[in-house]
């Protein structure tokens, strides 16, 4: 069924539903226009000339920037036990089309967007990068009215938790890792092992520990037996290496 509404009505709504997700983070923008900027498409742009909107491209390719630098950050200290080589390999799948696209999904960013009636016509507000462009001009613009500290803020929310907890492991194969550190340090053998198997067939959460020589030396959680051993894998690692 068609939308009816106005066209300011549906601005309105739109920029209603972008405050309710600052305040869901306690953010408040000192430049709202910046903020609204974010989530303009060029396609909203060329439908308002007479107005002095601008689209978010350009918030994106800083945003994209910052971004980056957030992750680098967050694996290099989190992750010690990662090669150069192995940690830009998981920050590529992080900051992905498909990773950031999950991150925008979770917070209904489609329907934060201001598009023009074409864009909206063929399906735009779904379409995977312009959603992911979407989520990067968000990062630029919360850096350039609150900082570096709010944007780490936003992301231990929003995208930390989930690479924490193996989400991105399937680029990563942190049980082979795991042996052959525990086979060139000669420290014995390691098994694996499900503790917890919880929730419905299609939300299951598995709980995973890997011994060594007998001694829980990681546990690790994930949607899947395999991710939760890899997440065991990773947080054992961290250990040998500690």
């Amino acid at each position: 069924m068609p939308d009816l509404k106005k066209p300011e009505d549906r601005d309105k709504e739109t920029a209603d539903k972008i405050h309710r997700f600052l305040k869901d983070f306690s953010f408040e923008f000192n430049n709202e226009s910046l903020l609204y900027q974010a989530f303009t498409h060029s396609s909203y742009v060329n439908e308002h000339r007479r107005g002095s909107q601008e689209d978010y491209e350009r918030l994106e390719f800083l945003g994209d920037a910052v971004l980056e630098l957030m992750v680098s950050q967050f694996l290099f200290k989190n992750f010690s036990n990662l090669s150069e080589g192995d940690m830009t390999k998981l920050r590529a799948a992080i900051v992905c089309e498909t990773g950031l696209v999950m991150f925008a999904t979770s917070l209904s960013f489609d329907e934060k967007i201001f598009l023009g009636r074409g864009e909206e016509a063929t399906g735009g507000r779904k379409r995977p990068g312009l959603l992911c462009d979407v989520f990067e001009a968000f990062i630029g613009a919360l850096y350039l009215d609150q900082g570096l500290g709010d944007v780490s803020r936003f992301l231990e929310r929003v995208v930390y938790p989930k690479i924490k907890d193996g989400t991105f492991s399937h680029v990563m194969d942190f049980k082979s890792q795991l042996q052959e550190t525990v086979q060139r340090k000669n420290l014995g053998e390691i098994d694996y092992s499900v503790v917890m198997e919880k929730g419905p067939a299609h939300q299951r959460e598995f709980l995973s520990k890997v011994l060594l020589n007998g001694q829980v030396i990681g546990t690790g959680r994930g949607t899947s037996k395999k991710d939760s051993e890899q997440s065991a894998a990773r947080e054992a690692l961290k250990s040998i290496a500690g």
